[in-house]
């Protein structure tokens, strides 16, 4: 007998462990060099680990396993090989009867009719559609992700079921709940990965940084007409809209190369500065929250910021974000507005001095000279490390974005 042993593989620098999600194949399955066996979480993303030879798995390591760099996760035997299983002699046949014969049985392969892939299994869980009422278009019926995403979004458009018919008016009765039909259940479950990486680093920032948070308002009138005037030119030529991501990514690039000290971070007993800005941008996933950075958005074009913000997120989405993309970034921004947050204090993406956090766009009475006009209002809130940051280099930090964005000519023209 020979044996290969699987072992845990160095994922990336700063990565010293990794959680075994799930199995793809099972336990003394024929599997093939090179085809994915299971998936490991690590601290930034999910990642497929490949067969390392042909033969029968024998798994060593369970789901839900935290395994260390180098740890033991399977053996494959290789004397076992693809050609061997399927050519095992066959079971005697069993004495004929007068019943009518039974219709062949379909041919199996690695991939198991109905088996979603390890991106269509996410998009099934997350929407709770089950594997079994999908049909798989993949080799072998395999369900991909596209496969997923239809049955999602057919459950979705699905009619609600037609209401019964009103009972007749009766007259009211009162009824009290029976304390004993409460339920009184507790679901315990493991943190993911991520989530424990999440809640780490959130500590961190608030034990490790000096943090203070400043706030401001923006009247967002002026850019909201100018992407008003010139979105459908924008589109056309482009392909992609003009959205306030991109307008506010490029205002505080050129803030932030005004003021370095804004852009730097802590390096032991030195300061690093950077003369160029990666924008990590806070996207939200089914996981958590993920911060891939946009890098030399100063050099940038608001369509290119656009286009990378899509790809990016898409990818956070579907789980398959690389490593090297999620590294890095000088500056983070967050956009709690989405989900109608009005204002909040950000926490600091270490080990970077300063993060802005965006929110929901509402109408205000304002002062506008002698008038109260309604405009257009968004508080802005910028988190950063004290011992960085000067509060008034804070303060004027966000006063400058908040002037760009007010009058957008002079972001657009660079003057």
């Amino acid at each position: 007998m020979s044996i290969v042993e699987m072992r845990v593989p160095t994922v990336g620098e700063s990565i010293n462990e990794v959680t075994l999600s799930r199995w793809l194949k099972p336990d003394g399955a024929i599997i093939k060099l090179d085809e994915p066996i299971c998936e490991f979480e690590s601290d930034k993303a999910t990642l497929e680990f490949p067969a390392e030879a042909t033969g029968k798995l024998i798994h060593v390591a369970k789901e839900g396993d935290d395994l260390e760099i180098g740890a033991l996760v399977a053996r494959i035997d290789t004397s076992v090989s693809v050609g061997e299983a399927s050519a095992a002699p066959a079971a005697p046949a069993a004495p004929k009867t007068e019943t009518a014969p039974a219709a062949p049985a379909p041919a199996t392969s690695n991939y198991a009719t109905g088996h979603p892939s390890p991106s269509a299994a996410k998009i099934l869980q997350e929407n709770a559609v089950p594997a079994a009422q999908v049909q798989g278009t993949g080799r072998d019926g395999r369900i991909t992700k596209d496969d997923a995403q239809k049955a999602v979004d057919t459950k979705a458009a699905a009619p609600a079921a037609p209401a019964s018919p009103a009972a007749p008016a009766t007259a009211p009765t009162v009824s009290f709940s029976d304390p004993a039909s409460f339920s009184r259940e507790v679901e315990r479950k493991k943190m993911s990965r991520m989530r424990r990486t999440i809640a780490k680093r959130l500590v961190s920032a608030k034990n490790e940084t000096a943090m203070l948070t400043t706030f401001n308002e923006v009247d967002l009138s002026e850019l909201m007409a100018l992407r008003e005037k010139y979105q459908e030119k924008f589109v056309a030529k482009y392909g992609i809209k003009l959205g306030f991501m991109s307008l506010f990514a490029k205002a505080c690039a050129k803030v932030l190369l005004a003021m370095p000290e804004v852009n730097a971070q802590i390096d032991g007993e030195d300061l690093l500065y950077h003369n160029f800005v990666d924008i990590s941008i806070a996207i939200s996933t089914p996981n958590g929250l993920v911060v891939p950075p946009i890098r030399n958005v100063e050099s940038l074009h608001y369509a290119e910021i656009e286009n990378k913000l899509k790809e990016l997120a898409g990818k956070a989405r579907n789980n398959t974000l690389t490593l090297e993309e999620m590294s890095g970034g000088t500056f983070t921004i967050t956009n709690g507005g989405v989900f109608g947050s009005l204002v909040s204090t950000p926490i600091i993406n270490e080990p970077q001095s300063a993060i802005l956090g965006m929110h929901a766009i509402k109408n205000r009475p304002v002062a506008v000279g002698d008038k109260i006009e309604i405009r257009p209002m968004m508080y802005l809130a910028l988190s950063y490390d004290h011992r960085v940051i000067d509060g008034s280099s804070s303060v004027t930090f966000l006063v400058k974005v908040k002037e760009l964005l007010e009058d957008p000519i002079t972001l657009l023209l660079d003057i």
